[in-house]
Formats: C-alpha cells, structure tokens, sequence
C-alpha cells in the first residue's frame, strides 16, 4: 500500500545522531526526518538501538 504524503512539514528530525557506551558504540551518523501524516516502523533485532534512538 501507497499514500502519497503532500506535507513537507518535518515533526521530527534527526540529524548525526550517534551514541555510545563506552567503547561499545551503538548509533552512528543516524539521520531521519519524519513528515506530518507519514507513518514510520523503526525495525530491526534485539539489542540494535531501536529504543535508545527513540530516547535520544
């Protein structure tokens, strides 16, 4: 399924995000813009900084 999104309003952004704990660097150079009415899924394994980028 396809919508087409005529918002260029960005509601979040985010730009070089990076994240570390330690030595043990778990975000790199993460870069995201999430436009008024899109929907987005933030997918991926245990363990791979899904909720720490939320945090952040």
């Amino acid at each position: 399924m396809s919508e087409t999104n005529n918002s260029n309003e960005v509601v979040v952004s985010i730009e070089n995000l990076q994240k570390a704990f330690g030595d043990n660097v778990v975000l790199r150079d993460i870069d995201l813009d999430v436009h008024k009415g899109e929907v987005v899924v933030v997918l991926g394994p245990s363990g791979s900084g899904k909720s720490t980028m939320l945090r952040c």
